[in-house]
């Protein structure tokens, strides 16, 4: 099954690398990547994949299946989304084009090994860098029957698995009482000094943060008129923890801090989730150690992250809640470089780049033929899920 696989990704390498380019030539932002998934789509229904677009209510998000149907059922995640003004600086092109090779690769093999079933399934995810699409897709079911979720990630490190935080949203909004700053002041409730305030607790609930901890925030209503008092001030700050758990706590947190500043400012506040956020990435190691040894059979050994480091965020991580998931890290660029930069896009469109999805398609769709023929890997990849929940990592 390898060396088949290994055989198709080698005879596929160019239509593949064709498809990375072509969606880094015409980057798309979130929830707008049209041509990405009639591309996407159309090689895999070509292969002869069931394809059903528009899942979970959004019209770039689909599910492409191929196989017998029944489990184990293993997903193979693509992302196809681009930074406004940087184009695929984040290499969604290259993720993309892998799960695509690693799907089709697998599938093939598979025709010639009668004796493994299971499904394999390709899933575009749009929307990461933006909207959650994996976060609509968990909460419309789209996951409920898969065994295991694999992707890759280009990078600047060689890493066998992403620390990625948990991270939310939340606004802040102080209520006082409008009046005149000197023909009136005592009437006044500024709700802006109130918010500043703040800000000022926050920087100070910062310094005793875990790792992986961060708390950022803007002003987006600070008033209309410099003569006015401002009776309403809004901020917005972006929370983040190492977990999903830890995260809660967070929040709460800083809803308790914002109580206390309207208390002492004679306010009314306030505080409130904009959206649901994305949960921390739990690794499955029995997955992703093998991913890391199919890489090694293609040339790129992976590591552990550097201990105590922590990461954005992905809604990867949501997957990660619920299915047995993997997000390693394959170098694009040198560690002293950064994703999100012009470099990087450069780099998802050179040599790098390719190598990157050529290796990362074959260890991929290896990692998932184990997962299909290899008998007590599935039961042993879920039990390991359920360990690490139960502990909360």
């Amino acid at each position: 099954m390898h060396e088949r696989i290994a055989q198709e990704v080698t005879a596929r390498a160019p239509r593949l690398w064709d498809v990375a380019l072509a969606l880094h030539r015409e980057p798309e932002l979130a929830f707008e990547e049209h041509a990405a998934a009639r591309l996407l789509t159309g090689e895999l229904a070509g292969a002869g994949f069931t394809v059903r677009r528009g899942v979970a209510d959004m019209p770039t998000a689909f599910v492409a299946e191929a196989g017998t149907g029944e489990r184990p059922r293993v997903a193979f995640l693509l992302e196809y989304d681009a930074l406004p003004g940087l184009g695929h600086a984040c290499g969604h092109n290259l993720i993309a084009a892998a799960g695509l090779g690693a799907a089709l690769a697998l599938n093939s093999a598979l025709s010639a090994a009668p004796g493994v079933g299971g499904t394999v399934s390709a899933i575009g995810t749009p929307a990461e860098e933006g909207g959650g699409g994996k976060v609509r897709e968990v909460a419309a079911g789209v996951f409920d029957e898969v065994d295991a979720a694999l992707m890759f990630h280009p990078g600047v490190n060689n890493w066998t698995w992403a620390p990625l935080t948990a991270q939310v949203q939340v606004r802040v909004v102080f209520h006082g009482r409008a009046a005149h700053p000197t023909g009136n002041p005592t009437e006044g409730v500024d709700a802006l000094a109130a918010l500043l305030q703040m800000f000022g607790a926050l920087n100070v609930l910062q310094r005793r943060l875990a790792p992986g901890g961060h708390v950022q925030g803007i002003v987006t209503d600070g008033g209309r008129a410099t003569n006015i008092v401002p009776e309403r001030a809004e901020g917005l700050f972006g929370l983040r923890a190492a977990t999903t758990h830890a995260l809660d706590e967070l929040v709460a947190e800083v809803s308790r801090c914002a109580e206390g500043i309207a208390a002492a400012t004679g306010t009314r506040v306030e505080a409130s989730r904009t959206d649901a956020g994305y949960r921390h990435f739990r690794d499955n190691d029995v997955l992703s150690s093998r991913f890391a040894q199919h890489l090694r059979a293609a040339g790129i050994p992976l590591e552990e992250p550097t201990a105590g480091i922590h990461l954005g965020s992905s809604d990867i991580g949501d997957v990660s809640a619920v299915v047995p998931a993997i997000h390693p890290f394959v170098a694009i660029l040198s560690s002293d470089a950064s994703d999100h930069t012009p470099e990087f896009a450069t780099a998802a469109a050179g040599a790098p780049g390719r190598r990157a999805v050529l290796a990362a398609a074959r260890a991929l769709a290896c990692t998932a033929a184990d997962l299909l023929g290899e008998p007590g890997l599935c039961a042993r990849a879920w039990a390991r899920q359920r360990e690490k929940a139960a502990a909360g990592q």
